[in-house]
């Protein structure tokens, strides 16, 4: 059975950025070991997983229904914008 890159000459973007999501998580399991600067609980944990899920949910729906690519860019800009305000919120609460 052939990958995507031996078929198409080209990565499966959906893996990659799958992929790149579950990296993101991993890095501040990966600073815990060495710093106290980061106590990440498991709750700290699932709130990152269940927000970085829907920022991929997100892309994966711009990517389908959205025809252009400007229009693409834009939307996924703003999930990743709209992330960012959330993640900045609940890290230091930038909005009390």
């Amino acid at each position: 059975m052939m990958n995507d890159l031996a078929r198409t000459g080209q990565p499966n973007w959906r893996i990659i950025g799958w992929a790149g999501l579950l990296a993101l998580l991993l890095v501040p399991a990966i600073a815990m070991q060495f710093t106290r600067e980061v106590a990440w609980g498991p709750g700290d944990f699932v709130v990152m997983g269940v927000l970085l899920a829907a920022v991929g949910l997100g892309v994966e729906a711009a990517v389908r229904l959205v025809r252009s690519p400007r229009n693409r860019l834009l939307v996924c800009a703003a999930i990743v914008m709209a992330f960012l305000l959330v993640w900045a919120e609940l890290a230091v609460g930038i909005f009390n």
